[in-house]
This record gives structure tokens, sequence and C-alpha cells, in this order.
């Protein structure tokens, strides 16, 4: 992706944000230079990967394939393997109309995505074999706003703002807006975009970035090399 489309989608993201009445935290605004300046006192934010997320999944066809997020908050893994402390972690995504987020599931993560504002949220779902892969043949059981539903393989749960389905690890699941983008919640436990995600098909979970122009802010994936 050029780093200009990725500016531009942040731009784009912030302002459905706002017109849904949330507003993203102080540093989500930070420019590259006063990120720098400020990386020992958010030695939090950069280690767990808070701030923004934009990919293609490495497919070069963002609006065909690809999602925003923001992280928001995001809790400590320690303190998951602990039981005790800050074992959650809370983004915001957009997902745009028929814009797919393919095939995944998580080996740790359990997850609420919750339809914030805006189109439909489309849920495709399907189970998992005994050793956890996905099983074209199974359904499974996930909670709709805490009332179970049971569902069939391929089966697409359709979500208006204000609901939401629970995913366990082990519930492969795609989604896309429907109708027009949505605004979607994402609380789950601790989050670990390197190594928990598990898609059908080999695709990478970053973007590559062609840097046309100076960056507006910096990605998490930006991290490593501008504040390492």
């Amino acid at each position: 992706m050029k780093r200009s489309r990725i500016n531009t989608i942040m731009a784009e993201a912030d302002a459905l944000i706002r017109q849904h009445g949330f507003a993203l935290p102080p540093f989500a605004y930070w420019s590259p230079d006063k990120f720098m300046a400020r990386k020992d006192d958010a030695q939090h934010l950069i280690n767990a990967r808070c701030g923004w997320d934009i990919t293609d999944y490495g497919d070069g066809h963002f609006d065909e394939m690809g999602l925003f997020l923001f992280t928001l908050r995001n809790g400590r893994l320690d303190d998951l393997k602990r039981g005790t402390g800050m074992c959650y972690a809370e983004k915001l995504l957009i997902s745009r109309q028929d814009q797919l987020s393919p095939m995944h599931t998580h080996v740790i993560k359990a997850e609420d995505i919750i339809n914030r504002g805006g189109a439909t949220l489309v849920v495709e779902l399907f189970g998992s074999d005994d050793d956890g892969r996905f099983a074209e043949d199974k359904g499974g059981t996930v909670f709709c706003d805490g009332i179970r539903r049971d569902f069939a393989p391929g089966e697409k749960l359709k979500f208006a703002p204000g609901e939401s389905v629970t995913l366990m690890p082990g519930d492969w699941h795609a989604f896309w807006g429907e109708g027009g983008d949505v605004l979607i919640g994402e609380v789950s436990t601790v989050n670990d975009d390197e190594t928990d995600n598990i898609f059908r098909e080999p695709i990478g979970r970053f973007a590559e970035i062609e840097e046309d122009e100076d960056p507006t802010h910096l990605l998490v994936s930006d991290y490593s090399k501008w504040l390492g």
C-alpha cells in the first residue's frame, strides 16, 4: 500500500468514528516526531502495539480485502497467563461495504465483535475439527448479545447496530459490511496480532508499504523501524 493511501484512510476513518459519536485518544494524533519524543513514557503503547493499523493482508486490493483497526488499549500477556491484572484489549474497526476480512481464527483470543454503527455487519462462521483446523463441514455455537445461537457450517449471521457476537478460539470467521460501511467495536482478551491470527489461506497480516509521502501518524507496524 502507498503511504499516501494509508494517510487518506486514516483521515476518512477518523471522520467516520467521530460521525458515530466516538473519539480516539490523544496519542492517535501524535505526529511521528512527537511519538519519537514521547517514546520513553509511551513504552506501554509501543510494546502493546496500541494505535493505527491498516491492512490489505498483503494482497494489494484494500477495497476488496482489507480492514481498518485502531487498538485503543491492550493488556499484558503475562497477566493473562497468571489470570490476574490487565487481561483485556479493545479496538475500533471499520469494515467497508463488501470489504472482506478473510476467514481466520485465534489460538488464545476470545472476542466480542460489536456493530457500533452504520450498516449491517455480516459474519460468516465455520467450526473446527478435533485439531482446531478449519472444517468446512462443522458448525458450532456462539452467543449473540448473551443469547446462545447454534450455527451451521458457512452460515452468515447479520448484526444491526448495537448487536454483537462472542467468538471463542476455534470459531472460524470472516466478515464484511453489507449495505454500507460499519463501525465495529472489539472487546477481547489480550491481543497479539503477530502470532495469534490463524488464516485459512496463507496471507499476510500486515501491509507492505510504499513510502511515497511522509506518514501523518505511525502505524503499529512502523514502531520497530521508527521507535526501536
